[in-house]
């Protein structure tokens, strides 16, 4: 059974059309949408600021979300697909993103629509990463523009796929 908990009387708020693995953790005041995956050894903590995840989301297997107490919640939009062991913390990320395996994005950074954070990529505090972009590297940093095959072909197909993943566990 998953870890779904109650942090100073903020309880998890998952629909019933999401995934959850056995072996994920999920607790205070986290707001999901529909058609989300949390997956395994992931942890969703809102346990010391708010945690909003829209539509469509899949949060991959080891990544972790989290925020900074009083200061940085994290809200991520719809149509997101975080990678494996990513870290997103205290953090805005847009409708239509991918965050690249292993990758951090830190608080108070702004990821906009349709964007590719790359894999081990860091965005650093503050960072505003610009609508239609791929960003790569420590620090991270602009690398060119996203094509409109990169949107339908990855951020998209990925996030399409994970609704079909979490299917064959319901």
């Amino acid at each position: 059974m998953p870890v779904i908990l109650p942090v100073k009387d903020k309880s998890p708020q998952i629909p019933d059309d999401c995934f959850i693995a056995e072996n994920a953790t999920i607790v205070g005041d986290v707001v999901m949408g529909n058609q989300c995956s949390i997956w395994f050894s992931t942890v969703v903590r809102g346990d010391v600021n708010y945690i909003k995840i829209g539509n469509k989301v899949n949060v991959q297997d080891g990544a972790v979300i989290h925020g900074t107490y009083q200061t940085a919640p994290t809200n991520i939009g719809n149509n997101v697909s975080i990678g494996h062991n990513a870290l997103v913390h205290g953090c805005t990320i847009h409708d239509n993103v991918l965050v690249g395996m292993g990758s951090i994005i830190m608080d108070g950074s702004v990821v906009e629509s349709n964007c590719i954070i790359a894999a081990g990529a860091v965005v650093t505090q503050n960072t505003r990463v610009e609508s239609g972009s791929i960003y790569a590297g420590i620090p991270a940093k602009k690398i060119k523009d996203i094509s409109q095959e990169l949107i339908s072909g990855e951020i998209n197909r990925i996030a399409d796929a994970y609704i079909k993943y979490s299917g064959w566990f319901k």
